[in-house]
């Protein structure tokens, strides 16, 4: 079997573009979903196993906030499961890549267990309000429906796009121009709609007002990117079809 380093090093030139991915995604939850990758090589892990596992990090996080009252402690904790469970989330396409036993079934698992997470982490905040933040107004238990409406429409409006996309690829003749390089600008303000970067408002658990705040701050600016990326889809869309 391959050791830990020429498999780390296989990983890094089996990577998706950087093209659209944010500062944290490129720098923080690819390169630590490369070592997941690595270890469950190792392990002999399959992808769809990598992807169950980041399941279960992820779940046992948000079972947490909607179960046991709100900490300093507990937001460290829902954080670093979160992002550990993110990071996982890179390493089982990784390793189908590295591995060549990637498949539609472990595409669709993939798709699944993310929109499972995006239900469910604004569902259990809504728990979490109404079990111990108490809010002096019920207006407060709007916001985390809000949030989930967003999110949802988002991952479903860009994974249409992305299947589009790909089906009209599929289609075009061959020598069609290929992306352009990654913008660093461009990652930096991809920042704050950055899955991993959201997780990072859970360290605010222990104080009611700052998590209030910081959730709030973050389902504004996901709307604004929401708007922005709909147009952005719908026009590229267009251009496709007028092509």
């Amino acid at each position: 079997m391959k050791s830990t380093g020429a498999v780390l090093r296989e990983l890094r030139g089996a990577q998706k573009p950087a093209k659209g991915v944010s500062l944290y995604s490129r720098y923080v939850n690819r390169p630590a979903g490369r070592v997941f990758a690595a270890v469950a090589y190792r392990l002999g892990m399959t992808p769809n196993q990598v992807t169950l596992t980041s399941a279960v990090f992820t779940f046992a996080a948000l079972a947490a906030v909607a179960l046991v009252r709100p900490a300093w402690g507990l937001g460290v904790l829902v954080c670093l499961g979160l992002a550990v469970g993110f990071a996982l989330d890179s390493a089982d396409g990784q390793l189908a890549r590295l591995t060549g036993r990637g498949g539609l079934d472990g595409e669709w698992l993939d798709h699944v267990v993310d929109c499972a997470k995006m239900i469910l982490v604004h569902t259990v905040v809504l728990i979490s309000f109404y079990r111990y933040f108490g809010p002096d107004s019920d207006a407060w238990l709007l916001l985390p429906l809000g949030f989930l409406f967003v999110a949802v429409l988002t991952f479903c409006a860009g994974l249409l796009r992305e299947q589009l996309g790909k089906a009209a690829a599929r289609s075009a003749p061959a020598g069609a121009a290929s992306p352009g390089p990654a913008s660093r600008l461009r990652a930096v303000a991809l920042l704050p709609a950055d899955y991993g970067v959201f997780c990072l408002v859970f360290l605010l658990l222990g104080d009611e007002t700052a998590f209030r705040t910081g959730y709030a701050v973050l389902a504004a600016v996901h709307a604004l990117f929401l708007v922005a990326f709909l147009g952005k889809w719908f026009r590229e869309l267009r251009a496709l079809r007028a092509d």
